[in-house]
């Protein structure tokens, strides 16, 4: 299988060393500053619900939205984006409080609270303000539950889905969210969390951690130590109640779904891979063995077979056959 390489610039500057107060998450990277090192070269903004919204919107055809997950970016659908974008419009936006974007605050500047309705809103909007009347969904964790979400909500809004390691089953947070559930987390982390935790959670979001490159780290310490970032995870986390998610609603989706899953998920049990299935009428399923909970970002190759074949894009050589795919966790 060919392996695909990413032509989206990871950084724009050289990455300096960090202080020691910076590894010590005692102070918080400057929102400009991720400006200049994280925006690629067709990198643009747009105002949604006070924010400027960091998105890209490349290629023509079909588009497809894509969606990324709890304390990510844009970023983590480079490789799989560069392919996609040869036949289809592939828009990718960084979600707030994340990425280049980061937190939606309100008219006095006070950080906003992220959860479900807030999300709706944002998405819902910033759809209407890029003028997409219909487009694929494809949603990686907090970002697949978005997606679905929006689905449900706009039937005839959704041409495909596309759910990896979705979010939206009851589930007991990963501990690297959950400790936000602690008070003092909650009041300490803005002004001190040691860039090992981060990248601990990084590790362990990967099936196999050897694969994560230097600039990849870097950048999910970044966006986690980007000014205002902690605060607004800090109030976001205690909103997470998927026990309020209606998945029932599931049920009366009418639009084909392909639920790709990593076998090797510390975040999301694999098990709610069968769930989504399950429930959405018509919804193929594969596992990833070896795989965590980005497959996309960890082993594009293998993501893209399995979307090629699902979108119908020129080179796909698969059959969606469920039973075959399947694989042990």
């Amino acid at each position: 299988m060919a392996s695909i390489e990413s032509t989206s610039p990871a950084t724009i500057a050289p990455l300096p060393p960090r202080s020691l107060a910076a590894r010590l998450g005692m102070t918080s990277v400057p929102r400009d500053e991720l400006r200049r090192r994280y925006t690629q070269s067709g990198s643009q903004f747009v105002k949604i619900m006070g924010a400027d919204v960091h998105y890209l919107d490349e290629g023509s055809g079909d588009t497809i939205v894509m969606i990324h997950g709890f304390a990510s970016s844009l970023h983590t659908w480079n490789r799989v984006a560069d392919e996609l974008k040869r036949e289809h419009r592939v828009i990718r936006l960084d979600l707030p409080p994340f990425g280049v974007t980061g937190p939606l605050r309100s008219s006095t500047g006070e950080i906003d609270t992220m959860n479900l309705p807030t999300y709706r809103r944002f998405i819902d909007t910033f759809m209407q303000a890029l003028g997409i009347a219909r487009a694929t969904l494809i949603g990686n964790s907090l970002g697949g539950l978005i997606s679905w979400d929006y689905a449900v909500r706009h039937r005839d809004a959704v041409e495909r889905l596309v759910l990896i390691d979705s979010a939206g089953f009851p589930m007991k947070l990963p501990i690297y969210i959950d400790l936000f559930n602690h008070a003092l987390v909650r009041l300490s982390s803005p002004w001190w969390l040691p860039e090992v935790i981060v990248k601990s959670a990084v590790r362990n979001v990967y099936g196999d951690s050897r694969k994560i490159d230097a600039v990849t780290m870097r950048r999910y310490v970044d966006f986690f130590h980007a000014e205002g970032a902690r605060t607004a995870i800090g109030k976001m986390v205690p909103t997470l109640d998927f026990k309020e998610v209606d998945t029932e609603a599931l049920r009366t989706l009418d639009v084909p779904t392909l639920v790709l899953w990593g076998a090797r998920d510390r975040w999301i049990p694999p098990a709610h891979a069968s769930e989504f299935a399950s429930r959405i009428p018509g919804a193929k399923s594969v596992m990833y063995p070896g795989l965590g909970h980005i497959p996309m970002e960890e082993a594009p190759e293998r993501v893209m077979t399995d979307l090629r074949a699902f979108l119908g894009t020129p080179g796909a050589d698969v059959s969606m056959d469920e039973d075959s795919r399947r694989a042990p966790a």
